[in-house]
């Protein structure tokens, strides 16, 4: 392989460790996650896609930056923070989680590991929650620590995931449940692992300790995942919004709650502990949302690549909400989308079978509201 050509617009913008071998292994196109460079691109998407769910890839997401929390008090901190009951996560154990504001607007939506009984990570989407958090526990009275540890994920994902996981740790990762995570040492390189990922497909992430052994990492999964077909590869705009998968900034942000989301499921808004935005919470639970997140199927030619920007959605030449994410599904043959619609004083906007008119730089089309996910939705893939 050709030696990585430089590539960046300063040290301002953080490289992965992983960075030389995406480079190495053909990525040719980056976007900024966390204030790191993210590989957005090797080679066709759809390809990627179908190598995603037929085999196995490997993706460098290590801009799912980790806000380290201990301490005496670090669970009484992080149950201040999140709106699930941590008394229900036993060390070892994952969860999906929400972060929310005073106001109850989404903050984040990340995946919260507990690596013992005072030790968290909280695996970010793209935020700034460490400062979020170190600014909320100045005066909160607890005894903890904050900080974002030397720790960079990669995701392995696919149905041959296990199969490379079983030649990297033997047959025993086999017995790794779904959202529980262990620690490992893989030839001297420190690693946690977890059932997750972004994909919902059969998967890992495997949480490296030590950036300075991303290269030797990356290649070690290669090697072992050459006989099952994997291939260097990028998170599936694709596969994520057919899962239904929510990405921050483009189908939530500070303004968006949960109940907007349909993640009734995240809240426990009964429990007997407090957390940030639970007062919010409770009105908008009595109160009702004004707008609601729906899929969509969208009329006419297959779309190349995904929504660049918000498109518009018309209901009787009245604007009503938002296109947020979009894309053709091949597998589905179908354009599929998710939007934010505008109910308020009329519930039955979000109905499915509901009509609009999808505004888009290229004209308009049609769009139908359809049951979400489109695709596996029990992600019985992700939890074989």
């Amino acid at each position: 392989m050709s030696a990585p050509k430089e590539f960046g617009f300063g040290t301002q913008i953080r490289k992965s460790p992983y960075f030389d071998a995406t480079i190495r292994w053909g990525a040719t196109d980056f976007s900024v996650y966390n204030h790191m460079y993210i590989p957005r691109d090797f080679g066709n998407p759809q390809q990627n896609f179908w190598n995603l769910v037929n085999d196995v890839i490997l993706c460098d997401v290590a801009v799912e930056r980790q806000v380290e929390i201990t301490g005496p008090d670090a669970a009484k901190f992080v149950q201040r923070l999140i709106s699930r009951d941590l008394s229900k996560c036993a060390v070892g154990q994952c969860k999906y989680v929400l972060l929310t504001n005073a106001a109850g607007g989404v903050l984040n939506d990340p995946i919260m590991l507990r690596l013992a009984q005072n030790h968290f990570w909280i695996s970010l989407a793209d935020s700034d929650i460490l400062f979020w958090a170190q600014g909320v526990a100045v005066h909160s009275g607890l005894d903890v620590h904050i900080a974002e540890p030397d720790v960079s994920p990669l995701q392995l994902q696919g149905p041959q995931s296990g199969q490379v996981m079983q030649a990297l740790f033997g047959d025993d990762i086999a017995d790794l449940k779904y959202y529980w995570l262990r620690e490992y040492d893989l030839d001297g390189i420190p690693l946690i692992v977890s059932r997750t990922g972004w994909s919902s497909e059969l998967g890992y992430e495997l949480y490296l300790r030590d950036g300075s052994k991303g290269d030797l990492l990356w290649e070690k999964i290669m090697a072992a995942g050459k006989p099952f077909g994997i291939k260097p590869g990028h998170t599936s705009t694709i596969r994520r919004i057919e899962a239904g998968m929510l990405s921050y900034h483009a189908d939530m942000d500070i303004h968006t709650n949960p109940y907007e989301l349909g993640l009734d499921r995240l809240i426990d808004i009964d429990a007997n502990f407090d957390f940030i935005g639970k007062a919010a919470l409770q009105k908008i639970h009595r109160d009702g949302v004004q707008r609601k997140q729906v899929g969509l199927v969208i009329s006419g030619e297959a779309m190349e690549g995904s929504n660049t920007r918000f498109w518009g959605l018309e209901k009787d030449g009245k604007l009503i909400g938002k296109v947020t994410s979009a894309v053709y599904s091949p597998r589905l043959e179908k354009n599929i989308a998710l939007a934010m619609v505008d109910v308020k004083g009329a519930a039955h906007l979000a109905d499915i079978g509901m009509e609009f008119v999808v505004i888009k730089p290229d004209g308009e089309a049609l769009a139908t509201v359809v049951e979400k996910p489109f695709f596996d939705p029990k992600k019985k893939l992700a939890a074989s």
